[in-house]
């Protein structure tokens, strides 16, 4: 109790490193810290504020709205971490921007994907919430991101994505001693519509409810599995940069 007192009480958070006043409301979750300055070119007066272990922060402007971007690593646990630090420190709006495998046949490379529901296939939400509980984003902050993507003439979709823990379980199921599980699983989530896949969301909405903060995703679809397809360097970078104008825009929208 005396620990949660503390990290509330003006001192730097212990993971994220940063203090009330460090970030704006509004804050932007990619996972690889190497994106942030990639997405902070999109800010006036940034500024870096911290860099300790996977979490790098930058806060600014956008058109004259205060925003932050601040980078959770891989994976549902670390994000759990960035999204209980930055809720303790006064963030409000977190959405997370990052990349994922299509799993519908309609949904292609550079492709975006607003998520409006996240399967719990994890283990860091049930900490949280029984598995009962949906992981549903904010809906205002589907509706912001849908209209700034609307705005923007670049193609979408919105729906269902699947959170996962194992990278390579995804990739390479056969090989894992519980090939039939996963494979499974994966065939029911393709049948029942589920977009793409990608390791942070679903926890996100499930931790972001239990905080009472806003939250949201836009994800650039990075790979196709199936077709053996990938964006090269230079279309995922652009398509990053889609993303965060779409982002960035909803932020005068709510």
């Amino acid at each position: 109790m005396t620990e949660k007192k503390s990290m509330l009480d003006g001192e730097r958070q212990y993971h994220i490193q940063l203090k009330e006043g460090d970030v704006a409301d509004f804050v932007i979750l990619p996972g690889d810290p190497g994106r942030v300055d990639f997405i902070a070119e999109h800010f006036d007066d940034a500024k870096e504020i911290a860099f300790n272990r996977e979490y790098k922060t930058v806060t600014g402007t956008y058109k004259g709205r205060p925003v932050s971007v601040t980078s959770t690593g891989i994976g549902c646990p670390s994000a759990a971490i960035a999204i209980e630090e930055l809720a303790n420190i006064g963030a409000k709006t977190l959405v997370r921007l990052g990349t994922s495998g299509a799993m519908q046949d309609h949904t292609r490379i550079g492709d975006l994907v607003i998520a409006n529901g996240a399967v719990r296939q994890e283990g860091t939400s049930p900490q949280y919430m029984p598995i009962e509980f949906p992981a549903v984003p904010s809906a205002d902050m589907v509706s912001a991101l849908e209209s700034a993507a609307i705005d923007s003439k670049l193609k979408y979709h919105i729906g269902v994505v699947q959170s996962k823990d194992s990278f390579y379980g995804q990739h390479d199921p056969d090989s894992m001693p519980v090939s039939h599980e996963l494979n499974q699983k994966w065939d029911a989530w393709v049948r029942g519509g589920v977009l793409c896949s990608e390791m942070e969301v679903s926890t996100l909405f499930v931790v972001g409810s239990y905080r009472r903060v806003r939250t949201g995703a836009l994800l650039v679809v990075y790979g196709d599995q199936k077709r053996q397809e990938a964006l090269n360097k230079e279309d995922y970078l652009e398509s990053v940069n889609k993303a965060t104008k779409i982002i960035l825009e909803s932020s005068l929208k709510i």
